[in-house]
């Protein structure tokens, strides 16, 4: 594919997906001229509307074709000078201004999904998610490299996702990004300035983002998708100031707000505070989408009541960390509970149990919330989090313990807590170059890579009569799915041991 027929493709790719109207082409394709700084003289004139027609719908679908088209424009910039280097972040920053030429502004971004809001929730959501793909927002070509599988535990099945979408930087962004002029303009990645913003080489570019405005307990909010999506219609809900996050009884009435307007999604915050919060803590933000997370399967295995809450279902749920679940028709009922729960969390200790509320002055209780329509009832799920740390744990008691830190060593945040593992994409290459050194006999100790691995397949290795190639992919893969549930099993903060357990209990008497 030569440089004019990219430019009459990625043209007729807009038009077939509703990104531009037909009156939009010539328009469309002088900006694109303009960015690759091609004089108009030398380009050849196409019949963009039955170019458009004949364009392969499935690999439209996959992502596909646009990913081939972009890869010839960003060819043409960088053999032409148009880009400082020729590296993937570089290339990401020109090919999302050309998408960005094709995008339409954001009041009529707003008043077609306000549109489709009139028929239904479902209707806009859909709209705005197909759009965030065809804009090239959502990558669906790299989206789909990432690995996930399911994996069968004692807790129900579990996601497992290792993380190749997001590009990592190469040695000059990273020295260019550290060279670079400090700037305040966004001040994170979630902030609004980010709609239509043109990125630099520690800030992705942002021209194909369009945002939806909502309102939350009357105040102006965002909504938008995960570039980086980890599951269907994974959202962002973000406050349009930029403020910390904090979980309080507001948290919860937001949450629920939020609910009520798309009732088909389910939302929830990371919790407040380091180790046990999530990535971006200087943003009021939560996480939502349109899936059905394993947390929200498993069931309550004992119930109880709250003296004055009787008419609200609560109960303990069968998971890795320590969930209650409350219900009830009446949304308030279920909010002046978990306000309930909050406060006492906040200050409480158990020495017995190793739950100490504060230490030095330094608190530790906080709770990740997840709200959800179920039904008649609204559902919230509030897992208890502590991010106290010790000579023995210094990354946190309720942290992935150290000998799980070869497969996930990061903070466990609202999407692990709900029972899908984000791993590092470097796991991708090590668990081919283990399969391939446990088939072969290879001493995995001498690989100075693959040794931190080598206490877990000695440990596995032992509960297979044989291991060779029909059975490795499976067994490596629930393997880590075991290890997953090792690691939200070391989060929660009432193990689930009878001691454990009667400790939850000890809590629970409190209320």
């Amino acid at each position: 594919m030569d440089i004019q027929n990219a430019i009459n493709n990625l043209v007729a790719y807009a038009l077939k997906q509703g990104l531009i109207e037909k009156e939009d082409v010539i328009y469309a394709i002088n900006s694109i001229l303009i960015d690759l700084g091609i004089d108009a003289a030398d380009y050849e004139a196409a019949d963009i509307e039955a170019l458009a027609k004949e364009l392969p719908a499935d690999e439209i679908e996959k992502g596909t074709f646009l990913e081939n088209v972009l890869k010839v424009l960003d060819d043409y910039a960088a053999a032409n000078g148009l880009l400082e280097n020729d590296s993937v972040v570089y290339r990401d920053l020109f090919d999302t201004k050309l998408m960005g030429e094709l995008t339409d502004r954001p009041s009529n971004i707003i008043k077609k999904f306000n549109e489709k809001l009139a028929e239904s929730p479902e209707a806009a959501t859909n709209f705005y998610y197909e759009f965030s793909k065809n804009t090239d927002y959502i990558r669906r070509y790299r989206i789909s490299k990432d690995m996930k599988w399911i994996a069968p535990t004692e807790y129900g099945d579990l996601d497992i996702t290792i993380n190749l979408s997001k590009p990592e930087k190469d040695p000059k962004a990273i020295a260019a990004a550290r060279n670079a002029k400090q700037s305040g303009y966004p001040k994170c990645q979630l902030c609004w300035e980010n709609e239509g913003y043109s990125g630099r080489v520690d800030h992705p570019a942002r021209e194909n983002h369009r945002i939806i405005p909502v309102t939350i307990q009357n105040s102006k909010w965002g909504f938008q998708y995960s570039p980086y999506v980890y599951y269907n219609e994974h959202c962002i809900v973000f406050n349009s100031k930029h403020i910390p996050m904090k979980i309080e009884h507001d948290t919860f009435c937001k949450l629920f707000d939020f609910v009520k307007q798309f009732p088909h999604y389910f939302v929830g915050s990371n919790a407040d505070l380091p180790i046990v919060g999530g990535s971006i803590l200087s943003h009021d933000h939560f996480q939502g989408g349109h899936y059905t997370f394993a947390m929200a399967k498993a069931p309550v295995e004992r119930t109880f009541t709250v003296n004055g809450f009787e008419d609200v279902k609560a109960g303990i749920v069968k998971w890795p960390m320590s969930v209650i679940r409350i219900s009830a028709p009446d949304v308030n009922r279920v909010i002046a509970l978990a306000d309930v729960i909050l406060n006492k969390w906040r200050g409480y200790t158990d020495e017995a149990a190793f739950i100490y509320a504060e230490t030095d002055g330094t608190p530790h209780n906080t709770i990740t919330p997840i709200a959800r329509k179920r039904g008649e009832d609204f559902e919230l799920d509030l897992v208890l989090r502590n991010n106290i740390t010790t000579d023995e744990h210094p990354l946190g008691v309720y942290h992935p313990h150290a000998e799980l830190h070869h497969i996930k060593k990061e903070n466990i945040g609202l999407i692990e807590v709900m029972g899908l593992a984000v791993l590092p994409a470097r796991l991708k290459k090590e668990m081919a170059d283990l399969k391939e050194a446990i088939l072969s006999g290879k001493d995995i100790r001498k690989d100075e890579v693959l040794e931190k691995h080598a206490d877990w397949v000695d440990a596995f290795s032992k509960k297979y009569d044989h291991i060779d190639e029909t059975n490795i992919d499976d067994i490596i893969q629930n393997e880590i799915g075991e290890v997953f549930m090792h690691v939200l099993e070391d989060a929660g903060v009432y193990k689930r041991t009878p001691e454990g357990q009667e400790a939850f209990d000890r809590f629970v008497k409190t209320l």
